[in-house]
């Protein structure tokens, strides 16, 4: 990890930012628990695989309701998860685009179907104001803009 300052950071917290879609969000975890519920409590009776299902998917989507804190330095990006810190250098990326919700960062060429896997994405936060910045270093570090 790089002593020196970042050049940019801000932080993205879509659980706090987008309440309509929060509460909607909410709102289908309710349903999807109660189905499940049913399922696997009342019809099966195996509470287990209710409580390893709701699990898994409260687990797949834990990115939105913690804030993520992205700082960029010199040589690298460093994406702080609430426990999770996750560090990679500019030259591993190979091109990058914008999405609706932020920039993803592609270990590839040319876009490709494996970048939600091998990339990271950078979630700008709802006022956006670090979005100028961010293009200007990722054009500086990668270059490759598609």
């Amino acid at each position: 990890m790089s002593d020196n300052e970042p050049k940019l950071k801000w932080v993205s917290y879509p659980f706090k930012d987008y309440p309509i879609s929060s509460i909607l969000l909410v709102a289908f975890l309710i349903v999807i628990s109660l189905i499940l519920w049913k399922i696997t409590v009342i019809n099966w009776q195996m509470p287990l695989f209710f409580y390893l299902g709701m699990g898994l998917f409260l687990l797949s989507l834990i990115t939105y309701f913690i804030p993520t804190t992205y700082e960029l330095y010199e040589g690298n990006i460093l994406v702080h998860y609430w426990l999770i810190k996750a560090e990679r250098p500019y030259s591993h990326f190979g091109c990058y685009y914008t999405d609706k919700k932020g920039i993803m960062l592609s270990t590839f060429k040319m876009p490709r179907k494996l970048d939600p896997f091998r990339g990271l994405s950078l979630r700008f936060s709802k006022t956006r104001i670090e979005k100028e910045e961010l293009m200007k270093i990722l054009d500086e570090k990668i270059g490759n803009r598609v």
